[in-house]
């Protein structure tokens, strides 16, 4: 288990520092906190420190997960894929922080979830952990009729519309989802080959 506390601080330390180098980047704008990422990574790094220290229970441990691979996956299949329709030439792609925030992060919850957790985790859980992501929509598009700018293409009414905005976002959702269901049954496939690894739910 020292193992496994050790890695889960090594996870919320990568999460953290990218926070810290994107606001020395970006000289402490405030304006950095509005992103997905930013706040997935702040989560990660507070979840994931309380799980070196101890228990934290599965489902906000797996949530955390998500939202983290959420980003990680968005940033590099969407927003800088040439061929997505939301591509976005990012100016910052090759800094440190993007590379912890966006990548780093993501691969070592992944990992984490995938080889250190232990515990039964139910399928509705990838319904509840859309809550998050649909709060932070409901952010956005509040935020963005108020000061005309959206954190991300495939959420700007301005350009998309509210009904553009409403199309993308389900679709997201239904691949969030799916994405919360393929976490849980790998996690569910990768505990079998560790005999005697299952605790349970919710532990």
């Amino acid at each position: 288990m020292r193992a496994a506390a050790s890695f889960r601080g090594l996870t919320a330390l990568s999460a953290l520092a990218g926070i810290v180098l994107l606001l020395i980047h970006t000289g402490g704008d405030p304006a950095s906190l509005i992103y997905f990422t930013v706040q997935s990574n702040a989560l990660v790094a507070v979840v994931f420190a309380l799980a070196a220290l101890g228990r934290v229970p599965v489902s906000i441990r797996g949530a955390a997960t998500l939202y983290i691979v959420i980003t990680g996956t968005v940033y590099h299949l969407v927003l800088t894929n040439p061929g997505s329709p939301f591509f976005t030439v990012d100016p910052g792609a090759h800094t440190v922080h993007n590379f912890l925030l966006h990548t780093l992060t993501p691969l070592l919850a992944a990992v984490d979830w995938l080889l250190l957790n232990r515990d039964k985790t139910p399928w509705w859980y990838a319904g509840s952990w859309l809550a998050y992501p649909l709060a932070y929509l409901a952010f956005a598009l509040i935020r963005g009729a108020v000061v005309h700018k959206y954190p991300y293409p495939f959420l700007d009414a301005g350009e998309l519309g509210y009904l553009g905005v409403t199309i993308s976002s389900l679709v997201f959702a239904v691949l969030f989802f799916l994405l919360g269901l393929a976490l849980i049954g790998l996690g569910g496939l990768a505990r079998r080959f560790r005999p005697g690894a299952v605790e349970p739910a919710g532990a």
